[in-house]
């Protein structure tokens, strides 16, 4: 029945229950039809997500959320709000573990991914849900050193020589450090190096390390403002964001002969995103870094993008040296932290192994 229809009854020809009755009939069918439109869905998804995320890739998600809330809302019409948390890596992946609720985490290394899902946070095949092992984009490890680059330092080598001072942030704790620590390693075994020829560049690297920071942006800090140190291991990306930061002249880029390639993975947090009904506006967040418009802002702040023409534009930010992977040059991932950050690993033997 109409509206017409209802409004077309004689009122005394119908008592008022009964009228309120065709007059509910009439309306539900309308109010059925905005309670399961595509607008009213919209609004009733979540509007917000939290991205949890390493230190490093702070200024990046600056740009990427507001560019995908555009997008989000373009496609959608509906307003979404995404909040960012950044920190040491496995710092925050223990966040998450604890009951901070991400609804994804944009991490820089697979074992803090894989560790959410032996927590059953997110699935263990997270890396087939999205492009290139979900890892958007990589970048790589490089030395910033002081103007002029006083120490004459150019490779790996040059970090374990008495009297250069390397700032590094702690290996144990962020992806940052991990970086670092295994870009020297594997740069003696890519070589055709022994294990124990690693250990010893490393022991005499970080007996080199004045300080360990708990972020890669804490040992920015350290070399930076506070002076301390004659080399800094940063990812690529880091470095002209430093000089914008800190004035440029200061200092400069030392690119060694070879260096680890860094994947930057993704996963949306199941759990969470299940609790919370984010999941689908979650996937789409993510989906939206390998987009071009993402893609373009990813390299416009010296990440690695994935996208080829993209890459290929901007191919000038990237230093040409030649780069190893860890599954191929170190076993892989699982490998790696057994064999060097769990308690124990070769990493706690050498610092145990230094007298302070």
């Amino acid at each position: 029945m109409s509206q017409q229809n209802v409004r077309s009854v004689r009122p005394s020809s119908v008592s008022p229950s009964r009228r309120q009755l065709l007059l509910l009939g009439a309306a539900l069918p309308l109010l059925g039809a905005q309670a399961w439109s595509p607008a009213h869905a919209q609004a009733a998804a979540p509007a917000t997500l939290l991205n949890v995320s390493y230190d490093v890739a702070r200024e990046l998600y600056k740009q990427i959320n507001p560019a995908f809330v555009t997008a989000w809302k373009t496609k959608t019409g509906q307003t979404v709000t995404v909040n960012q948390s950044h920190g040491g890596s496995s710092k925050q992946i223990g966040s998450v573990i604890g009951g901070l609720e991400a609804d994804v985490v944009t991490m820089n290394q697979a074992t803090d991914v894989d560790t959410l899902a032996e927590k059953g946070l997110t699935s263990a095949d997270w890396r087939q849900r999205f492009p290139n092992g979900a890892a958007p984009y990589s970048s790589t490890m490089l030395f910033l050193v002081r103007k002029g680059n006083p120490k004459q330092i150019k490779d790996w080598n040059d970090l374990a020589r008495p009297g250069v001072q390397v700032i590094i942030p702690n290996p144990k704790v962020t992806g940052n450090g991990r970086y670092g620590y295994l870009a020297a390693w594997g740069s003696v075994i890519a070589k055709g190096g022994t294990d124990a020829q690693a250990k010893d560049l490393l022991t005499h690297i970080l007996t080199n390390v004045p300080v360990l920071d708990g972020g890669g942006r804490g040992a920015t800090t350290t070399f930076t403002q506070r002076g301390i140190g004659d080399v800094l291991l940063t990812f690529e990306s880091e470095a002209e964001l430093i000089e914008n930061e800190f004035g440029k002249g200061q200092f400069e880029v030392v690119y060694p002969s070879l260096s680890i390639e860094a994947d930057a993975p993704v996963a949306v947090v199941d759990k969470v995103a299940a609790k919370k009904g984010s999941a689908a506006l979650a996937k789409a967040y993510l989906d939206f870094l390998w987009t071009p418009e993402a893609q373009e802002i990813i390299a416009q702040n010296n990440f690695r993008p994935r996208d080829p023409a993209v890459f290929k534009k901007h191919a000038q930010r990237f230093a040409p040296i030649k780069l190893f992977g860890v599954d191929q040059t170190l076993g892989g991932w699982a490998k790696v932290y057994k064999t060097h950050f769990v308690d124990g690993g070769q990493y706690d033997q050498i610092m145990a192994s230094i007298k302070r």
